[in-house]
């Protein structure tokens, strides 16, 4: 602020010499900070690819994503350089919260085997999928989510929302996955034990298309964490950064998040730091995937 004063007076004819004397501000210092002001600030272009990286992925990624994001964009980097540069940009990622399940497995239905068998890493796409419903928070009321993935390239292939927990709608998600895949005979199913999945509805879907059903132990979140693991990065990278007014709005987030960024531009650690898209690509142009047909 000294500096600055001198500087004004200095405007109005003042002698830099009693200026400095009257506000006790040395000389060489007003000189200094005069050639300071007239240096151009230094571009940082990691700084710049950093915050472009971070916002592009919705304030999602902790460093070791976003070295790898920048990285990708020509800027080599080290970890520690990344985290100091987001302390110094005030980059934080969000926070996780609690994970809550939904499903009800408190019922009298028929449950099928743990064919899955935490085998969470297939050699081909659309050998075993997963299934699970999370809810999402509105202001007018609650929205349910139910969601198919291929675990092979970690990629959501169907999903359906409602205002309620019917068997209709994990059904739903499942047709979108089948009319999207075209999988054949044989692929395995895996969900919890929840009474949707456990439906009469469910059941006939998985039979008619010649699925094989699998379903967690009891109690036991960890025969399904593939699935829990995507809801809980849904959850932080999108849905608690909202406040949806109503289910038209959160549908259409959702969406956007499976479609536009999860599939197609999140970085997997499990794949290789690829999306599941360009994954799925990759291993297609290295072991072609002949065409499956339904009998």
């Amino acid at each position: 602020m000294s500096f600055e004063l001198v500087r004004q007076l200095r405007e109005k004819a003042v002698p830099v010499e009693q200026t400095c004397r009257v506000l006790e501000v040395s000389r060489s210092g007003y000189y200094a900070a005069c050639r300071r002001s007239r240096v151009q600030p230094v571009v940082c272009e990691a700084s710049v690819q950093l915050k472009a990286a971070f916002a592009a992925s919705g304030g999602a990624y902790g460093s070791r994503r976003l070295r790898t994001a920048v990285e990708s964009r020509g800027v080599v980097i080290g970890i520690y350089r990344v985290r100091r540069l987001m302390r110094q940009h005030g980059l934080r990622s969000v926070w996780k919260r609690k994970f809550v399940h939904t499903t009800d497995s408190k019922h009298a239905l028929p449950i099928s085997p743990n064919v899955l068998d935490r085998q969470f890493n297939p050699t081909r796409p659309n050998q075993a999928w997963v299934a699970d419903i999370t809810y999402i928070r509105t202001r007018s009321s609650w929205l349910y989510l139910a969601v198919v993935l291929d675990l092979y390239a970690r990629k959501v292939v169907g999903w359906a929302m409602a205002p309620d927990m019917q068997a209709t709608l994990v059904c739903r998600a499942l047709q979108l996955a089948i009319a999207q895949r075209q999988p054949a005979p044989g692929l395995i199913v895996h969900s919890d034990r929840g009474s949707q999945y456990a439906s009469d509805a469910h059941q006939a879907l998985l039979t008619k298309h010649r699925f094989v059903g699998s379903m967690s132990r009891k109690g036991n979140c960890w025969d399904n964490a593939v699935m829990e693991r995507f809801f809980l990065n849904l959850k932080m990278e999108r849905v608690w950064q909202r406040d949806y007014a109503n289910h038209a709005e959160a549908s259409t987030d959702i969406a956007d998040y499976i479609v536009s960024f999860y599939n197609s531009a999140r970085l997997h650690s499990k794949l290789g730091n690829l999306p599941p898209n360009a994954f799925e690509h990759e291993s297609a142009i290295k072991q072609p995937i002949g065409a499956c047909e339904i009998t």
